[in-house]
């Protein structure tokens, strides 16, 4: 198969997967998930299905899983509510994207009534806030396992579902598939240890030969000894979780570099995303005189919330270096995405990168766009 990559960070590539990629993997869930064990158990599962078939989750995780598990699938053209609703009651296994979970705790409808014959409920695309995991599992007694994977490998790792594996962390990926290499590595090529930060590596029989047609962007993407570079960053263990489980904190695309430091956007998101009022916030870089790029926060508040960018910025500096503190902070209705749900930050570094050019660097300055407010 031909899978193209989402595109967010630049033009799409046809990433080249066989069928031992797919089968590897599709066996690799089959186990870790749990299918196997209700089949040898005598019982069936049911999946519901509202991902698009034109990306890795919907196309090959979701109804791969399916299929091999002799899995009943009631499969919907998209998420909709009130059919979601209808047929979660009749399923035990849902995938989906974090905006499924973010809608299903929306509506206050929604509750343990629907999740009765449920076993598991996967996350994954893009990232889940710790407060959705938390709010999920206070509402129906589940909580939501969380994965990653890319176009170019299918799944890498994942939240445990077996209890006797561990627990799923929210904030984490999880821990590395059975028979995935992963490896975190920093600028000078060694492996990270616990905690550090660094560029995420990878390597199995789920990785992908290369991108159609491109191969020295192929090139460019492995290492000498055949390791995948992701492009993600991220770190194992640290405060809240055990070693062997991996947490990503952003694209390596996505790294600010402010006065010579090197920020991490998700970080300073998850700061954001406590504060009350707030939806969700996505963090770039933009083009700075002094700095080369400065901090800015795009933020998505609730309707009726009073929150200003003072409180914000007061709020992130007592708990933040202050390099890290954004220097201008946006309020907007929501954030730029994809068809899978991936914030589009180049669409975000591209509308907002002209906000230091007139304003210089001196002061507060208010800027035209609706609610933003720059502060220095």
């Amino acid at each position: 198969a031909i899978l193209y990559t989402s595109g967010t960070t630049g033009r799409s590539k046809g990433a080249m997967l066989s069928h031992r990629n797919l089968v590897s993997n599709a066996l690799t869930l089959d186990e870790f998930w749990g299918f196997r064990a209700e089949r040898e158990a005598g019982r069936q599962d049911v999946l519901l299905h509202a991902l698009p078939l034109f990306h890795v989750h919907g196309l090959f995780v979701a109804s791969h899983a399916a299929l091999l598990g002799g899995a009943q699938t009631l499969l919907l053209p998209r998420f909709d509510m009130n059919a979601v609703l209808d047929r979660l009651p009749r399923s035990t296994v849902m995938m989906g994207v974090p905006t499924f979970y973010t809608r299903l705790l929306g509506d206050k409808a929604f509750g343990p009534e629907h999740c009765r014959s449920m076993r598991l409920f996967i996350a994954g695309s893009a990232p889940l806030l710790a407060e959705t995991h938390q709010q999920f599992e206070q509402r129906t007694g589940h909580r939501i396992v969380e994965r990653y994977g890319m176009s170019e490998t299918l799944m890498l790792a994942s939240n445990p579902y077996f209890p006797e594996q561990g627990q799923p962390i929210a904030g984490t990926v999880g821990v590395p598939l059975p028979g995935v290499g992963v490896r975190v590595i920093d600028a000078t090529g060694d492996e990270c240890s616990a905690g550090d930060t660094g560029g995420v590596q990878v390597r199995g029989p789920n990785v992908f030969s290369g991108y159609w047609r491109l191969p020295d962007k192929t090139r460019e993407e492995f290492t000498a000894d055949g390791w995948f570079k992701t492009g993600d960053v991220g770190h194992f263990g640290g405060p809240a979780a055990p070693a062997r489980y991996l947490s990503l904190v952003g694209r390596s695309r996505d790294l600010i570099i402010s006065g010579g430091y090197n920020v991490y956007p998700k970080e300073i998101e998850g700061y954001i995303d406590e504060m009350a009022g707030v939806v969700e916030s996505a963090v770039i870089g933009v083009p700075h005189a002094d700095f080369g790029e400065a901090v800015v926060a795009v933020i998505v508040v609730e309707r009726n919330s009073v929150l200003k960018s003072a409180t914000v910025v007061d709020s992130l500096k007592g708990r933040i270096a202050n390099y890290k503190v954004p220097k201008t902070t946006f309020f907007v209705e929501n954030l730029p995405r994809n068809a899978m749900g991936k914030v589009q930050k180049n669409v975000l570094r591209e509308r907002y990168k002209s906000t230091f050019a007139e304003a210089g660097i001196a002061g507060r300055v208010k800027l035209s766009s609706s609610r933003a407010v720059a502060t220095e």
